[in-house]
């Protein structure tokens, strides 16, 4: 996370107003949801999450249409599992990185303010305060915000990420059932010269089409007579491939018509095709470039192999060390309601596809 997004989510988690003013509720009273470890969620931490991402996903409630709260109900209902999934989650990895003794120092906090004034053109503190103060957040919000970000990713780095490998089987299973991947289909770079042929209503004219005709065969025996292939192009093409001196491509050879494939197979590099009648006229291409199959080997392709590998790992082994946290804590749940959204953000996390 950069600070530039960190220092967002930041202001955006302060700006957050409860959904019970939305719903013109006059209930002030906290409510807590769950404990974890000791640690309270309430409600407001709920709502402030659930218009956070509303925003996130760009859902715009209408309540004076759905004075019923219909579709803001339908919303809700379809975000708060993984709402509530993060929140728990995260909870546990800051107290975690708290008992690891990580936090926010004084230095590390100047660094990132120097770079939100940077990135957001603060040239002052006074501008700084200014920003902070429209968006309803004083500066112990925004460290406190920030800190727990720094935290999540320190907990991450150094309990997780930090101990997975891969192992040279892993690697070599992988590259033989994702061969595709590493496959590169062959290709090849024409030149064309286009003589169109003129139709009307009626269809074409016989006598314009053998006119056309006559003009091709002419511009293939200049080129075979010594002309530039290039130069023809840009001179006579109808085709607006002209105005590239009548460059195609790369193209490659999965793309393009059975018949034009069994064409440029015969031809090499250099070589000009006889005229060809098409739908747009006739034809003449010339072969520019033409590479083959390309597989890359086991070891050229270990880098890459390594980073996808290692995603699909972080993400398995991730998900353990979560499900340890949460099996090593102590959550009371305090409304039902609440806790069967968790649940059902739980399955949704385990069935979350990863790479075979």
């Amino acid at each position: 996370m950069t600070y530039k997004t960190a220092v967002r989510a930041a202001l955006l988690c302060s700006l957050a107003m409860p959904i019970a003013i939305g719903l013109a509720r006059a209930e002030i009273i906290e409510q807590i949801l769950v404990k974890v470890n000791g640690e309270i969620f309430t409600k407001t931490d709920l709502e402030q999450r659930q218009v956070l991402m509303l925003r996130q996903k760009g859902q715009q409630i209408d309540l004076k249409s759905d004075p019923n709260n219909v579709q803001l109900r339908k919303a809700l209902d379809e975000i708060t599992p993984q709402i509530m999934v993060d929140a728990i989650d995260e909870m546990l990895m800051v107290q975690r990185g708290r008992e690891l003794g990580y936090k926010l120092g004084d230095d590390q906090f100047k660094t990132v303010l120097d770079n939100i004034r940077k990135e957001n053109k603060l040239e002052t503190d006074e501008q700084l305060q200014a920003a902070l103060k429209a968006e309803n957040m004083t500066m112990t919000e925004l460290r406190k915000n920030l800190e727990k970000s720094m935290i999540v990713q320190r907990v991450q780095q150094n309990e997780v990420m930090g101990k997975i490998g891969v192992t040279e089987d892993e690697a070599k299973k992988y590259y033989d059932s994702h061969m595709n991947e590493f496959t590169t289909q062959p290709t090849v770079t024409l030149r064309e010269i286009l003589v169109s042929v003129p139709a009307d209503g009626r269809g074409v004219n016989v006598g314009a089409d053998e006119a056309a005709k006559a003009r091709a065969d002419a511009i293939r025996a200049r080129v075979t007579g010594g002309e530039a292939f290039d130069k023809l192009a840009a001179d006579v093409s109808d085709s607006p491939s002209k105005a590239n001196a009548g460059l195609i491509g790369p193209l490659s050879l999965t793309e393009v018509s059975a018949d034009l494939r069994a064409r440029i197979d015969k031809m090499k590099v250099g070589d000009v095709s006889e005229v060809m009648r098409t739908n747009r006229g006739y034809q003449i291409l010339k072969l520019e470039t033409k590479t083959a199959t390309q597989v890359m080997s086991l070891e050229q392709a270990r880098e890459q192999i390594g980073e996808r590998v290692f995603t699909d790992k972080r993400k398995v082994e991730f998900l353990k060390y979560l499900e340890k946290l949460r099996s090593q804590a102590i959550i009371e749940w305090k409304n039902p309601d609440v806790h069967k959204a968790f649940d059902e953000g739980l399955k949704q996390q385990q069935a979350a596809p990863t790479l075979q």
